[in-house]
């Protein structure tokens, strides 16, 4: 009788084993997968910020400036970036224009210079929040080698391009020629022109000369000194004059020089200019949603070195300085990304 009754214990003792064998294999299955997803999240581009999928605005400016390389390719890094997400470039006139475009919700993103944002008054100018400061826009007065103009005075009675009417270019040009003593609508004859039309009439003689604010080097700029001997005229002298002229956005200006290899073909060869410059920033609405946002910031962060390797100027995006984006405040997007980076 004892030792019938002793035979099952054998059995239950090894069955109890392999229901434990089970669960413990169930529970290792279990962390292994926990682990496998949180691994996913922290090597995915979006960090844990979940964001929107689909099409998004994002005002760039004129053909064949800097603004419009850079959209094109920060698009190209976004799509794998931020999976899902797709930027729609609309081109604009520059940066008053994109400010409009996504005060009114017409975009989401654009790029702009700090002294349009200052100078910036319309509809919606309380919603706008900034992403990043990129890199600075430096002032370029370009005339053909034998011109007689040697400073911003001698652009008397010429025909200048001075930018299309809702561009940072023809903001700060109407300021400079204002600061140098001329009237910028009666003592010029003004030729409203984006840099790639721009261009096209200083090489054919159309106009005397013309005015671009841009990073360096800007493309067409630097084209254009390869086909037709050009010279970059000083503009440092002007960057005193205008501060103290005031204005929004007067504070945004500083002086700055070009450096000798910014345009190797142009004159004076192989030597610095002295010219004003000011910041731009990336900008957006309070309303875009967070998620997306930080995606974006970190894109633009991440994204230096490639767009820098074509879009020279995107090589001085900086993590440390990017976060001066005076005068406009951070969208919270934006914050919890410089956040997260702090070590």
């Amino acid at each position: 009788m004892a030792d019938s009754a002793a035979r099952p214990l054998p059995r239950l003792a090894a069955a109890l084993r392999r229901r434990a064998a089970s669960r413990l294999w169930r529970a290792g299955t279990a962390l292994v997968l926990v682990a496998a997803v949180l691994l996913g999240w922290w090597l995915s581009p979006s960090a844990g910020a979940a964001y929107p999928k689909g099409r998004v605005g994002f005002a760039t400016g004129v053909p064949r400036g800097v603004y419009e390389r850079y959209g094109q390719l920060l698009q190209a890094y976004v799509r794998t970036a931020m999976p899902g997400v797709e930027l729609r470039l609309d081109p604009s006139e520059g940066s008053p224009d994109n400010l409009q475009r996504v005060a009114s919700g017409q975009d989401a993103f654009c790029i702009a210079t700090a002294d349009a944002v200052a100078s910036y008054t319309g509809p919606g100018r309380s919603r706008l929040r900034a992403i990043a400061r990129l890199y600075d826009d430096y002032m370029q007065l370009v005339v053909p080698a034998d011109s007689p103009v040697r400073s911003v005075a001698d652009l008397r009675g010429l025909k200048v391009s001075v930018g299309q009417p809702l561009s940072g270019v023809n903001l700060v040009t109407r300021r400079l020629l204002a600061a140098a003593g001329l009237d910028p609508d009666r003592d010029i004859t003004p030729a409203p022109l984006g840099i790639g039309e721009a261009v096209d009439a200083l090489r054919d003689g159309r106009i005397n000369a013309l005015f671009w604010s841009g990073g360096l080097p800007t493309a067409a700029v630097d084209e254009l000194s390869r086909e037709l001997r050009v010279r970059l005229v000083p503009l440092g002298t002007l960057a005193e004059p205008l501060h103290r002229a005031g204005g929004d956005g007067a504070e945004a200006y500083r002086a700055a020089v070009m450096p000798a290899d910014a345009y190797p073909a142009a004159l004076p060869a192989n030597t610095p200019v002295a010219t004003v410059a000011v910041a731009n920033l990336m900008v957006t609405r309070d309303d875009t949603d967070t998620g997306l946002v930080q995606g974006m910031t970190r894109a633009v962060i991440d994204s230096r070195d490639a767009i820098g390797a074509e879009v020279h100027a995107a090589q001085l995006v900086d993590l440390r300085t990017a976060i001066y984006t005076d005068p406009l405040p951070l969208h919270e997007g934006a914050r919890r990304y410089y956040a997260s980076m702090k070590p």
